[in-house]
Parts: structure tokens; C-alpha cells; sequence
């Protein structure tokens, strides 16, 4: 079962937190507030899906300094920072640190809750995208070492024959390998097996 994505907001006042987790409330969106980026770092999980509505001044670690810290963390939450002073070098340092967007207050609710969405709508993409992945690469460590010299040359287009001249086998073993190969990897092609094995390079 797929865990309900989350609308974390990280903002010091709490007349803002309790107004935009009314706002979430409102669009059967599920939140949760913290007043502080030490407050939000105790108890952040990043394998809970959804994103950051991330305030810019905040007491004690600011909001881009939380940014920075996720990253070093290597969580990929989406982030949606707001500020009611933003400035040029502020924007670009948040841009840079892979905010999807950099928001004046006050922000319309509307305007807000079609980022929002937005946001979770990348990070359910991404995490879909992680998943396909990781299962693929169990895929592949599951074939033998020879139906992984056959997928090898096959993602990158050589024929059975050549296959087979390569491997010093018969082509009529490239022909079982190949098989059991696509079986495996679940992939009803060679051409579609060179999709997914691409897929996986960096």
C-alpha cells in the first residue's frame, strides 16, 4: 500500500502554519507543521512521499540552510519556498538548490495549492521512476553471468549470430539465452531491453 503523500510546511509563524494547514485541509491534502528546521529534521523521513512548503526566514536554521541539509541527506522531496523578502541572490541561491519554485507572500491559496499539487505530482513521478529502477537492477543481478554478456550485447544491437560469434557459442544457445534473458528482465523485445538497460546508466 502506497503511503498518502504529505504537505510538510516549515514556517516560524504560527499564524501561517495553522492558515495553510487549514488551506491543505480544505483540499483533502494531508500536512504537517513545524515551527523550526531543527523541529522538522527530528522527525523528516525521506521515504514519505509528498513535498516542503519551506519558509526563507526562519529562528536558528533558515529555510535555505534546511534545503542545503536535505540535499547533503540526498532526500529528494520537492521543495516550494516562500519569503516575504526575497531578493535576486536569495532566489538564485534557492533555484540552486533545487527548489521547484520561489514564492512572494503573500501567495494566492490558489496559485499555492496548484504548485503544491504540482510538487507532488514530480515527487510521486520521481518515486515511481526509483522504484522502476531498483526493480530492473534486481532483474538484471539475477541473471547468470552468461545471460548478462547475452543482454550486453543485445542492448546495444548485435544479432544472434554476432552474439554468438562473440561468445564462441552456437547461435541456437544465443537463441535460449535470449529468451530466458527477456523473460527475466520482462521486456518482449530487444530493442525495448536496450530502452530499459539505458534507462539505468547514470
Amino acid at each position: 500500500m502506497t503511503a498518502e503523500p504529505t504537505v510538510f510546511v516549515v514556517d516560524d509563524n504560527p499564524a501561517v502554519r495553522k492558515s495553510l494547514q487549514a488551506l491543505m485541509n480544505a483540499a483533502s491534502l494531508a500536512s504537517e507543521t513545524y515551527a523550526s528546521s531543527e523541529e522538522f529534521l527530528e522527525t523528516y523521513d525521506a521515504r514519505r512521499p509528498g513535498c516542503l512548503v519551506l519558509d526563507v526566514r526562519l529562528r536558528g536554521r533558515n529555510g535555505l540552510d534546511l534545503q542545503d541539509e536535505l540535499r547533503r541527506r540526498n532526500a529528494s522531496v520537492p521543495i516550494i519556498v516562500m519569503t516575504g523578502y526575497g531578493d535576486v541572490p536569495t532566489s538564485v541561491r534557492a533555484f540552486k538548490g533545487g527548489a521547484i519554485d520561489f514564492l512572494r507572500k503573500p501567495v494566492p491559496p490558489k496559485a499555492l495549492l496548484e504548485r503544491i499539487r504540482e510538487a507532488l505530482r514530480l515527487d510521486a513521478q520521481a518515486r515511481d521512476a526509483t522504484a522502476q529502477h531498483a526493480e530492473l537492477a534486481d532483474r538484471i543481478a539475477r541473471l547468470t553471468p552468461r545471460e548478462r554478456q547475452v543482454m550486453d550485447l543485445l542492448a546495444v544491437g548485435k544479432s544472434s549470430k554476432g552474439i554468438a560469434t562473440a561468445l564462441d557459442i552456437s547461435v541456437r544457445t544465443v537463441e535460449s539465452h535470449r529468451r530466458t534473458v527477456l523473460r527475466k528482465i520482462n521486456v518482449s523485445s530487444a530493442a525495448e531491453l536496450a530502452r530499459a538497460v539505458a534507462r539505468l546508466q547514470p
